[in-house]
């Protein structure tokens, strides 16, 4: 039997509901923790619950912190795979954050729940059974961090949260889902092509991530120069443009040696460098801003923070934006 750790951080997949008030909040214990034993007859379970937070608490200290405890495990090679359960608010990032930085072929898989433990149709123990079945699967493994949630199993780089509430929130745009889990097996009907690992010792840099309207002006962008952030991400108009009254701010954060990711705030297509209006793609690839490759916001601002940790070369950080 295989052996898997399980880490717990927190989230609804961990939270009760007041009856009286229908409000979700943390309990003193875990519920998942009580179902460990219900648990072993899939695998060797090992238990890890570093913090128990809800996901808007999260941040990249916890996410690294995650990392070590995953790392300390490898070292020791007492591990066939990793799951990981989590807030669904952020979920994403972790996954992401992890894909980028834990250089390892076992299965690592983040699951959540979008109903907590005592509510009608709670999913977060089947997402968790689901999850450590997926960890366990030969076939799960060289494919990079993995989010299972719904029956459906989904790479960290293009799963995103997209209903606010619906236990099939976790879609691919664009991609689909890479296989699925049923009654009888895991099944995974295409695979990743790149996986990318990027070695860093901590989380010292500030990135922020703004979002592209009509009629938007420099005023943030000086903001963010002046309150010496290490670099910005923002996601643009349509297939990668910005409104000509940013022009200065974009300028004034390049002479800083700040650098700028461009995503897209549509969340199907990528940006690209196409129109030579000013504020036009061209004329901002032009000025020395990076165009990222397909990733969300969230997702660019996670992989310039951990580009800025591993590399001072901001041609390296460009070539990171290309896969």
């Amino acid at each position: 039997m295989k052996k898997i750790l399980v880490i717990h951080t927190g989230g609804t997949i961990s939270m009760s509901e007041d009856a009286a008030t229908g409000t979700v909040k943390p309990t003193e214990v875990n519920p998942l923790t009580e179902k460990t034993n219900e648990l072993l007859s899939l695998a060797d379970i090992i238990i890890e619950e570093p913090f128990h937070l809800p996901s808007p608490h999260i941040t990249t200290i916890e996410m690294f912190e995650l990392k070590k405890i995953i790392d300390k495990y490898l070292d020791e090679k007492e591990i066939s795979g990793v799951v990981i359960t989590h807030g669904t608010d952020t979920l994403e990032e972790t996954a992401y954050f992890l894909h980028l930085t834990v250089n390892s072929t076992i299965p690592i898989v983040v699951t959540g729940a979008m109903r907590s433990s005592n509510e009608i149709g709670a999913d977060g123990l089947y997402n968790l059974i689901s999850s450590i079945r997926v960890a366990a699967c030969e076939e799960a493994k060289n494919k990079g961090v993995l989010v299972v949630l719904n029956d459906e199993i989904h790479t960290a780089e293009n799963v995103t949260k997209t209903h606010t509430s619906n236990v099939s929130t976790f879609q691919s745009p664009q991609y689909g889902p890479i296989g699925i889990v049923t009654k009888r097996g895991v099944l995974f009907h295409h695979l990743p092509t790149i996986n990318e690992f990027y070695p860093i010792t901590g989380i010292t840099k500030r990135v922020a991530l703004i979002k592209a309207h009509a009629g938007m002006d420099s005023t943030l962008l000086f903001a963010i120069r002046d309150l010496d952030y290490n670099g910005v991400v923002i996601e643009a108009l349509g297939q990668g443009n910005l409104p000509p009254a940013s022009i200065d701010g974009i300028k004034a954060l390049l002479a800083k040696k700040i650098p700028i990711v461009l995503v897209s705030r549509c969340f199907n297509g990528i940006a690209q460098d196409v129109y030579s209006y000013e504020g036009g793609g061209k004329n901002l690839k032009s000025l020395g801003v990076i165009f990222s490759n397909g990733l969300n916001g969230q997702k660019a601002r996670i992989k310039l923070l951990i580009g800025l940790e591993s590399t001072d070369h901001e041609k390296t950080i460009d070539q990171m934006f290309e896969v």
